[in-house]
């Protein structure tokens, strides 16, 4: 089985999501470093630095992901715009430096008024320039996208176009997200599954798939809404999840929850995930 964990809150301090994760049972978490709906924050302390990789150091969490926030847009057309998302991204990259985060997910961008073309060339400057301003262990993963609206990333081969124009490959990665690739057309039943694991080595490759949110979806296949339901509650129903945890290819990979309903839900969602795994 992969690293299976849940995206935890930072309430009250960083250091305090090690200890959250531990008491739902994580083997990975993934967090927000500030406020994921703002675009200034203040530096973290050396204080809560210091704690939160003690207390890491000291837990059974193997991963730890760190998500970007929600208003940095790579792909954004008009430059001043795009510079500060730039900006907003470097100093998330500084943060999860601070913290040895393993990875820093963020959604690629949207290409809004303009051609996806030119949005997808505006996403791989935007990584190359921050990759040129600082050394890090992070690896940062591209997120999969439902396709609403003008969102880059729904589909496997803008990912790898991305990819392809990334100059520091080694520092770039993907994450998947069932409920977002399920909303963009791509399925995980027992009839796709190979199909589809085949069509992302094909186009991407899986060398680049680092980690999975995991989630169920509120919407059908293919309708390109971006809707997250628990496991086994929504359109995906459980075979999908029984097939990804049982995949020797992803046994190191970070699974993390996304899932409504807070703790309660991501323990039973846990508890459910783990009764798929075969002795």
């Amino acid at each position: 089985m992969g690293l299976l964990g849940a995206h935890v809150s930072i309430a009250g301090g960083v250091e305090n999501a090690i200890t959250r994760g531990e008491a739902l049972g994580c083997e990975s978490i993934q967090i927000f470093s500030k406020n994921q709906r703002q675009w200034h924050a203040r530096s973290l302390s050396s204080t809560s630095i210091e704690q939160f990789r003690k207390q890491r150091e000291e837990s059974s969490i193997q991963c730890v992901v760190v998500h970007n926030a929600y208003l940095i847009n790579l792909a954004h057309p008009d430059k001043k715009a795009r510079d500060q998302s730039r900006e907003a991204f470097l100093d998330e990259i500084i943060r999860a430096d601070q913290l040895h985060a393993d990875y820093l997910v963020f959604h690629p961008g949207s290409h809004l008024q303009t051609e996806v073309a030119q949005g997808i060339q505006q996403i791989a400057d935007s990584i190359n320039w921050l990759l040129e301003q600082k050394e890090s262990c992070v690896q940062l993963l591209l997120e999969t996208t439902s396709g609403h609206g003008s969102h880059i990333g729904s589909q496997f081969e803008e990912l790898a176009q991305i990819i392809d124009w990334v100059h520091q490959k080694d520092r770039i990665g993907v994450c998947y997200d069932t409920a977002h690739s399920f909303a963009a057309g791509y399925e995980l039943n027992e009839e796709k599954y190979h199909q589809t694991w085949q069509f992302f080595n094909d186009n991407i490759g899986l060398q680049y798939l680092k980690v999975f949110h995991l989630n169920d979806s509120k919407k059908d296949l293919g309708t390109r809404v971006d809707r997250h339901a628990n496991i086994g509650d929504g359109k995906m129903g459980t075979k999908p999840f029984q097939l990804l945890v049982n995949d020797s290819r992803f046994s190191n990979h970070p699974m993390i929850l996304e899932t409504p309903g807070g703790d309660v839900y991501f323990k039973k969602n846990l508890e459910l995930l783990r009764s798929f795994i075969s002795s």
